[in-house]
């Protein structure tokens, strides 16, 4: 059980009433019995808050060879540590995340391996430039990570202050039209004191938020803006693609003066989910609900007759939706099947450099 001075001390870097409802039932080691948040991670070596001051830790070797690949400590994960005899600090075991945002990494050939983001966060804020950063097939990507892992997404709009209000405004029309039902959008300039009054009601007292966008986007701008310390450093977007130089290379989690905590993270270059078919089917919403007026039970939207959903829903978001779907479905191949998978392409492409050859000799 967390004592009523612990849970104050730790309501400042996120200890909300249903986390702490979540650890009172959980046992904790008896030989760990202090609980930290991690709040930095470079390699085997933490950075742990307990509220008022950080401290270095690092990780029992049970625990780290113990744990899965696919699921290893994050920032945003609450812990039980103890001391050793040298006062070095040391975590024996992690708290059951509430919630995760995870992506799937790819070495392009046969492995595919789940890599966990942030660990217990209530909002993430998906921070977008309005300048060439600006995409929205992008955003959907973003959009699906949140709500897959259960977390509210939020959108952030910014560089507003560098834009022609009426492209601005147009640009946030677009962007407002995407957004399923309960996703709030905001226009602002990352820097000053508009940040934290746009963005009041998703940072109030012991709430955790994640900064999530392409490197560039003015996430390290918006973190000290929120801080109101220039805690992350940030640098200069190339002029002619706005791309960021990634000035922040890890995650790291910083207390705002309201009682608040945001995560700062480096710019993914890619984003694959981590989801299957049906968590997929449940961020886009009105082409799982178009699926069921379709004429074929089976209709994949691509072409078939009497298909409603490419009837209701945008081109480019249906695109969007196919190329996420094959993604999910490469990463569930097991070798055997990715090997029969490349035979077939081998098989397809031969068949067709036959046919250019005997088109190619006809004419001739």
């Amino acid at each position: 059980m967390i004592s009523e001075q612990l849970a104050a001390a730790l309501a400042a870097i996120g200890l909300t009433p249903a986390q702490r409802r979540h650890i009172d039932h959980l046992p904790a080691p008896p030989t760990a019995p202090f609980l930290r948040r991690v709040v930095e991670v470079q390699r085997d070596r933490l950075t742990l808050h307990d509220g008022e001051h950080e401290s270095p830790a690092r990780v029992l070797p049970a625990l780290h060879l113990g744990a899965a690949a696919h699921d290893g400590l994050a920032v945003g994960d609450w812990v039980h540590v103890a001391r050793d005899a040298h006062g070095q600090w040391w975590v024996h075991a992690r708290v059951p995340p509430l919630n995760q945002l995870a992506r799937r990494q790819h070495d392009g050939r046969e492995k595919s391996t789940r890599a966990v983001i942030v660990s217990n966060v209530d909002t993430a804020l998906l921070v977008m430039g309005l300048d060439h950063d600006f995409n929205l097939r992008r955003l959907e990507r973003y959009l699906a990570l949140a709500r897959i892992a259960g977390v509210q997404p939020v959108v952030v709009l910014t560089k507003a202050d560098l834009c022609d209000p009426a492209y601005a405004e147009r640009r946030l029309h677009e962007t407002c039209a995407l957004m399923p039902p309960g996703v709030d959008v905001v226009a602002l300039d990352a820097t000053g004191d508009e940040p934290s009054a746009a963005l009041a009601p998703w940072t109030g007292p012991g709430q955790t938020l994640v900064l999530l966008g392409s490197s560039g986007a003015g996430k390290s701008t918006l973190t000290n803006a929120l801080t109101g310390d220039a805690q992350q450093r940030v640098g200069a977007s190339r002029a002619d693609d706005s791309r960021g130089r990634h000035t922040t290379t890890a995650r790291s989690l910083h207390r705002m003066p309201g009682g608040a905590c945001i995560i700062d993270t480096p710019g993914l270059r890619t984003l694959r989910l981590d989801a299957d078919a049906q968590d997929l089917a449940g961020v886009f919403d009105e082409i799982a609900q178009g699926a069921l007026r379709c004429r074929f039970r089976d209709c994949r939207h691509q072409g078939e007759p009497g298909c409603a959903v490419q009837d209701s829903v945008a081109p480019e978001r249906l695109r969007n939706f196919h190329k996420m779907q094959r993604e999910l479905q490469r990463d569930t191949l097991s070798a055997l099947e990715r090997k029969a998978q490349r035979q077939v392409w081998k098989v397809r492409h031969k068949a067709a450099r036959a046919r250019d050859r005997g088109k190619r000799e006809g004419e001739g």
